[in-house]
């Protein structure tokens, strides 16, 4: 077993990872934003004087609404200087999910992210949120076609990267994943993917299996074949945020409800979806654990690998210490969740009760 996420991303030294406020401490805040904190937890996950961790989202923002949560996040962490959001690759056939990222990204002040899609697939409409979001808030892409190819984003953003300075977090199916694999040289860098990927990528934080063994939707649902490919071959560190793992992290209720504008982008999706009833945050708990090395929320198993079959199943096999390793409960759920939810709302507070 082993702890955190990025080693070289640092924890303030005398500080606990989070800090569960006491009475006084929930009076301070809600004189702060108006609102009844209890229990909240506030978060000291690095130091503003590190440079900020470089992202890469991959989603497959349609059937679920914990991709909304997840972007939510990765911008409150952004406006912190936590990290700094390269590009986001919609890996989706729901012709609407670009636009919906790119109103995310326009609500939250970055409309310049730029966004990669699939090209050349069969498009449908399916999402319970992802028309709405597009027709209600502000974007710049009017279709599916105008984002850029996935792959070629890909290579773009991490040809133009320092070695070993990116994080790619996965919370969808793996297409686009292996198609950055394959790549071949071209105009953005004479490397091939995995050279790309060795040379750029330190951390792979995937989404996807369920631990020790299992079938989830990321890895069998719609490209289980990419899934293996991805999966087996990847050159470099993964870590996989198993289905059992999110599944007991429930945010996006009443509190989310109570704690942002109803002119939110976010608080819309999770009233469509199904009007803050809570959901499992699956996806969130990929983000958490790329961005806060310390190791108090989960435990890392890295002896062994995963291996994928045919079908998109999934196994940990015993072994040696491996570039595979998953995440195994550490810290209570419930207790990741108040995390997760004022990260989603944007409460974010560097070293607060040092």
């Amino acid at each position: 077993m082993k702890d955190g996420g990025v080693n070289s991303f640092k924890i303030f030294p005398s500080a606990p990872l989070i800090k569960i406020l006491n009475l006084k401490n929930i009076l301070y805040m809600r004189q702060k934003i108006g609102l009844l904190i209890g229990g909240l937890c506030i978060i000291s996950l690095a130091s503003l004087a590190q440079s900020p961790l470089k992202v890469i989202l991959d989603t497959d923002i349609d059937s679920d609404v914990d991709d909304v949560g997840a972007v939510a996040m990765l911008h409150t962490l952004a406006d912190h200087q936590v990290i700094e959001i390269l590009g986001m690759i919609v890996t989706s056939d729901d012709k609407h999910a670009p636009s919906c990222t790119d109103a995310l990204n326009h609500y939250f002040g970055r409309p310049d992210i730029p966004i990669g899609v699939e090209k050349g697939i069969k498009l449908s409409e399916f999402s319970k949120y992802t028309k709405q979001i597009s027709a209600e808030f502000e974007h710049n892409l009017a279709s599916y076609d105008d984002a850029e190819d996935a792959t070629g984003l890909y290579r773009r953003l991490l040809s133009m990267q320092p070695d070993s300075s990116v994080v790619i977090i996965s919370i969808g199916h793996l297409t686009n994943i292996r198609k950055l694999m394959e790549s071949k040289p071209d105009q953005h860098s004479e490397l091939t993917g995995m050279e790309l990927i060795q040379k750029k990528v330190k951390l792979w934080s995937c989404m996807g299996g369920t631990f020790p063994e299992g079938k989830e939707a990321n890895f069998y649902r719609p490209d289980p074949e990419s899934t293996r490919i991805a999966v087996k071959s990847w050159p470099g560190e993964v870590v996989f945020a198993g289905w059992e793992i999110g599944n007991s992290i429930i945010t996006g209720a009443d509190y989310l409800k109570k704690a942002i504008s109803t002119k939110s982008p976010v608080w819309r999706a999770y009233q469509l979806y199904n009007n803050f009833a809570g959901r499992p945050s699956w996806d969130q708990a990929s983000i958490l654990y790329a961005i806060s090395p310390s190791g108090d929320y989960w435990d890392v198993n890295n002896e062994g690998f995963v291996r994928v079959e045919e079908d998109g199943s999934n196994k940990w096999v015993d072994g040696k210490e491996s570039n595979h390793g998953y995440l195994v409960e550490k810290m209570n759920p419930g207790e990741v969740a108040k995390v997760i939810d004022a990260l989603m709302i944007g409460i974010y507070q560097p070293g607060f009760g040092e």
